[in-house]
């Protein structure tokens, strides 16, 4: 089970937590003091209030030994950009995620060893030009999200001959024909890197390439099904 570190009281970090799968992974909340530990407490989440400029307590919570991700969610640059130099000097292994405020602080959370770096503004950017450039989101929406309880985010790696083998991305039409949402596309032949849908680049799949859908489970797990068979016809265009 992976043990993962929140440092920073927010909407996100709390968010974060709630959406996390406690039942495979155990989540610890990092407070500055014992009033913002508590308010996590009460959701029911693991607390423990340390000084993170310091090492011995970085290390006493389990970065070095056990903490396998660290999610740095404060709303100052600067103290994200100095947990993640220091839990970095401790572990040259553990994942680090971090929010970051101003976009030029990106460059130096990545250059400080942070995996991935989050950024609310480019994302609500991104989701207020989905819907300015493409009116009929809001029907997906509509019969996609609002309303619904039971969505999940699913990553569905295309296995060696796959249906999907050779398929162009806008050929899926995810929402017509499964009721999911496209999220984006990590293609292979460009590296490791997640290419979010909205930017509209084809991308020709290939084995090993993975999609990232949102929508109901029991449609994710039956497009999941899908995509495992033998190659047919079923995703090519008319």
């Amino acid at each position: 089970m992976k043990r993962i570190a929140i440092f920073g009281y927010s909407v996100m970090s709390l968010e974060a937590m709630s959406r996390l799968n406690q039942e495979q992974c155990s989540i610890v909340f990092i407070g500055k003091d014992d009033a913002e530990a508590a308010l996590v407490a009460e959701k029911g989440f693991e607390t423990k209030v340390i000084d993170f400029r310091n090492d011995d307590a970085l290390r006493s919570i389990g970065i070095g030994t056990d903490v396998d991700t660290l999610f740095c969610f404060y709303p100052r640059d600067f103290d994200n950009v100095f947990l993640t130099i220091s839990a970095r000097a401790i572990d040259k292994d553990i994942t680090i995620v971090a929010i970051v405020d101003d976009p030029e602080s990106a460059e130096k959370l990545l250059a400080a060893g942070a995996n991935k770096i989050i950024d609310p503004y480019e994302i609500c950017g991104r989701k207020t030009h989905e819907m300015l450039t493409k009116p009929d989101i809001t029907n997906i929406l509509d019969n996609t999200v609002f309303g619904r309880h039971d969505l999940k985010m699913a990553q569905i790696e295309i296995p060696k001959g796959s249906c999907l083998e050779n398929t162009n991305t806008s050929e899926l039409k995810l929402n017509e024909r499964h009721n999911l949402i496209l999220i984006g596309v990590v293609d292979r032949e460009l590296g490791d890197q997640l290419h979010f849908a909205i930017r509209e680049k084809e991308h020709c799949l290939d084995a090993g390439d993975v999609l990232v859908v949102m929508g109901p489970a029991r449609e994710i797990k039956a497009f999941k099904k899908q995509v495992e068979q033998v190659e047919n016809d079923e995703f090519k265009s008319d």
